[in-house]
């Protein structure tokens, strides 16, 4: 039978190419003449550009780029021969960069990554990608415009991102993703009345409510100002690693990322492989890390399945402690529940 394995990174323990290999060693310890396919996915967010290098042949480009608080830091794009060039915002202006007392959103910029655009500018694509997700920041995209205040119009530039938020408000950038990069509920006042002060100096009160303006800390806003185009991340990797294609043939697909919850069910790689896999009338799994997603949930979005390897484990902190183990052995337990 042909396995499709097409899952997300589990955030803070293994990437999504990690994830695959763990779980396709599982599979083959008890199948081991099967046809495995690998598209480890992303969202956008971290990940982005190894995803994109995995599928597409190019070259990858490095850049030196301040990090959230300005201090050097090496980011990498992808640029492929079909001169598209893949860029993770994270990369300059992540979370990760960051150790957890140094997060502070009124603190970090997003110049870092107006620098790693000029970069890829300098490189002549003719089409340019931007993953937007994982950022320790909540500038607006100052830091950007303050690189950039122009992109060539004949460049087509497209934000790559499932969150559709506004800028501004109770569902904005400050409210939403400001506590969990660092803000308290007194910053999150702070921080949405800066934005609206930055969006009152643009002159830009209609964009500052686009969906996904409020990506990446209103880094989603600053690209959309730049004359960027808002598209699905989640679809953008799908439609690049050709899923649905590999999935025309399939017995089965395995998707899933760190938790899969509630965000999961709107827009991130659970959602679209589950999509694409009902198209395809091809069975679909989730493995995750932790699962709080319920059975009629499950079933309306397309999965039939799920498997958690704090289940597996025992606990949460065994599954975090090895989860690669844990992965291979979600893997042997879907080779002698699913294969046939």
């Amino acid at each position: 039978m042909k396995v499709v394995f097409a899952l997300d990174k589990f955030a803070g323990t293994l990437t999504a190419p990690e994830v695959c290999e763990a779980l396709v060693k599982g599979w083959r310890a008890g199948r081991e003449y099967d046809d495995l396919c690998v598209l480890p996915l992303s969202d956008g967010g971290p990940g982005f550009v190894a995803v994109m290098a995995a599928a597409n042949a190019g070259q990858l480009v490095e850049v030196a780029v301040d990090d959230p608080l300005g201090r050097p830091v090496t980011a990498e794009f992808w640029l492929d021969e079909g001169q598209t060039a893949w860029v993770e915002s994270a990369q300059a202006c992540g979370l990760h960069l960051l150790s957890p007392d140094e997060r502070d959103p009124e603190r970090t910029s997003t110049r870092g990554v107006g620098q790693l655009l000029a970069a890829v500018l300098g490189k002549d694509p003719k089409r340019v990608v931007v993953g937007v997700g994982g950022t320790a920041t909540n500038d607006g995209g100052r830091g950007v415009l303050e690189v950039l205040d122009r992109w060539p119009a004949e460049i087509p530039l497209e934000v790559a991102t499932d969150v559709d938020n506004p800028l501004l408000g109770i569902n904005g950038a400050s409210a939403v993703f400001g506590p969990q990069k660092g803000a308290d509920a007194n910053a999150v006042q702070r921080l949405d009345a800066a934005l609206a002060a930055w969006v009152h100096e643009l002159g830009a009160a209609d964009l500052a409510k686009a969906p996904g303006a409020g990506a990446g800390g209103g880094l989603g806003f600053a690209l959309l100002r730049l004359g960027g185009r808002r598209v699905s991340g989640v679809e953008t990797v799908i439609g690049a690693v050709r899923l649905r294609e590999e999935l025309a043939d399939a017995d089965l697909v395995v998707t899933g990322e760190g938790s899969y919850d509630t965000t999961s069910l709107r827009g991130k790689v659970v959602s679209g492989v589950a999509k694409a896999a009902t198209e395809a009338g091809v069975p679909c799994v989730v493995v995750a890390g932790r699962v709080s997603v319920g059975r009629r949930e499950m079933a309306a979005s397309g999965v039939d399945s799920s498997y958690s390897l704090t289940d597996l484990a025992g606990s949460e902190q065994a599954a975090m402690a090895e989860p690669a183990r844990w992965a291979t052995v979600a893997g042997e337990r879907l080779a002698s529940q699913w294969g046939r």
